[in-house]
């Protein structure tokens, strides 16, 4: 590499993920490293994060990141469809943000940008 250092480790061949939490108004950003995808969406819809902004994958061996924001918001909402449940308020501007939707007037619901 040409004088910089890559962002991704070496190390054991594994994949880590990262939620990225809002910083807010008058804090820094927060992260939280997770060792499978399925932790980290039952992690989020139980609550342990409060605003999160994206989902970071990394690989150590294959030197690969990849944001995973998208693939998690909507496993999400199926999780959610399929409880017959709306998506829980704390995950709704992630959800739609990342979807690519935006919020109805009505809490749960969201429809896609016109």
């Amino acid at each position: 590499m040409h004088g910089f250092t890559p962002i991704v480790p070496f190390g054991a061949d594994q994949t880590i993920y990262l939620v990225v939490e809002n910083p807010g108004p008058h804090a820094i950003a927060r992260s939280a490293e997770r060792t499978d995808i399925e932790t980290v969406i039952s992690d989020l819809l139980s609550g342990r994060f409060s605003d999160p902004i994206e989902v970071l994958a990394f690989n150590t061996i294959e030197h690969w990141t990849e944001n995973l924001s998208k693939d998690v918001a909507q496993e999400i909402r199926c999780r959610c469809d399929i409880e017959g449940c709306d998506v829980p308020a704390y995950l709704q501007e992630f959800v739609a943000q990342a979807s690519g939707l935006t919020m109805s007037g009505k809490q749960g619901r969201v429809e896609a940008r016109t």
